[in-house]
């Protein structure tokens, strides 16, 4: 017998999201498909006879321990079958003459997901369902870090196979960028593109370059012109690509690159 537990930047969005992943993280249940491996824990009932029921971890060699019929092998076998398994044990020993078992998977530690990059808590995460998704996952990290995270991350299967995903869309509820993941996947969260500005602006520093950044929007960024700057005097250094640094001036139309260095210079009036 089988049983069922029942236009905003990433990092905002993200909050919103994870609304979503409360629910879904604590109802997800383990498909038929699973192996069990070492590190999860599983949730035995044997009907009709409480003190044989128990929660018992698979060890780092594959096996339980159950009370009356010891060690039993379990390493990639799937919850039907250790629910057959089991009852045959209790069978042969003549300890149960038809037993009815039920066994769920409650942690599953042995599929792990690993998290890099600009996200809260980068780590290793063990997957909590098989139908666990990047939404989980990134929440389980604890987000994305504002202002610093790029709104594209890199998913790496454990294949070798590499899947695009649009975190902007994901934190929006677009469902074609929030994955099933599998053990061994890898998600990498990358360093959000940059500019820096200074000069005659209010707030010189280094900026997060939106897309389709122009020059008078990097102004803005950086608070606006002080009394004595002059849009018009806006100056851009740049990394050509024989690695040398090209400077050239700009217009307020014009659109930014990544790591461009945008100086305001002072109003000739």
């Amino acid at each position: 017998m089988r049983t069922e537990r029942t236009r905003q930047t990433p990092a905002a969005a993200f909050l919103a999201a994870c609304a979503m992943f409360v629910v879904g993280c604590f109802t997800a249940a383990a498909g038929n498909d699973y192996r069990l491996g070492a590190g999860d824990l599983l949730h035995i009932t044997v009907f009709g006879s409480p003190d044989l029921s128990t929660d018992v971890r698979v060890t780092d060699s594959g096996n339980i321990t159950c009370a009356l019929i010891g060690t039993v092998p379990v390493a990639q076998l799937s919850t039907d079958e250790v629910e057959s398994l089991l009852a045959r044990r209790y069978v042969e020993g003549s300890f149960l003459r038809q037993p009815q078992i039920s066994v769920l998977v409650a942690e599953y530690q042995s599929q792990k997901i690993a998290v890099l990059g600009y996200v809260a808590k980068p780590g290793q995460y063990p997957l909590r369902s098989t139908s666990g998704t990047v939404l989980d996952i990134l929440a389980e990290a604890g987000g994305v870090l504002p202002q610093t995270a790029g709104d594209r991350a890199t998913l790496t299967r454990v294949d070798g196979t590499h899947v695009e995903l649009n975190l902007e869309a994901l934190f929006q509820g677009d469902p074609q960028q929030n994955v099933v993941l599998g053990g061994g996947d890898r998600i990498y969260v990358p360093r959000a593109e940059q500019f820096y500005i200074y000069g005659q602006v209010q707030k010189p520093g280094v900026y997060r370059l939106e897309r389709n950044m122009t020059v008078s929007r990097a102004i803005s960024a950086g608070g606006g012109l002080t009394p004595r700057g002059s849009e018009r005097r806006a100056v851009v250094k740049r990394l050509a690509a024989d690695g040398k640094e090209k400077k050239f001036s700009v217009q307020a139309s014009d659109a930014l690159q990544p790591d461009d260095v945008l100086f305001i210079k002072e109003s000739l009036f």
